[in-house]
């Protein structure tokens, strides 16, 4: 079993937007299930904790990349949905392609000479 990893906050932050966007691309999804998804498509080696969750879905509102609506959950109890915007949706080009590069950069220094120049493996 893997152990689950949890970012520093400065790693955390820019890395935590993209990857709620890119969650958001399959619609939207209240706070919960963002965190739930992303604990899952990272083969449970991430894990967001609330404290970082909501701070950067309303700084992701702020800046006008989701928007947010109140509706009923799975159990059918109130909470708030978030979705991506057309804003958001091209932000998350240039996030991923920001952190495509950095990616292959750090592995170029941690000594992965074979990585493509387009991305990761």
């Amino acid at each position: 079993m893997t152990k689950k990893i949890q970012p520093d906050g400065e790693m955390l932050k820019g890395t935590l937007d993209m990857m709620i966007l890119r969650t958001l691309i399959g619609g939207p999804a209240h706070g919960h299930t963002i965190a739930k998804i992303i604990e899952r498509t990272s083969e449970d080696v991430l894990e967001v904790e609330q404290g970082s969750l909501y701070p950067a879905l309303h700084r992701l509102e702020d800046r006008g990349w989701v928007s947010s609506y109140w509706g009923a959950s799975e159990n059918n109890r109130k909470a708030k949905f978030y979705r991506l915007t057309a804003v958001g949706r091209k932000q998350l080009v240039i996030e991923t392609g920001r952190w495509r590069q950095m990616a292959r950069a750090i592995g170029l220094v941690m000594g992965e000479k074979t990585l493509p120049a387009g991305g990761v493996r």
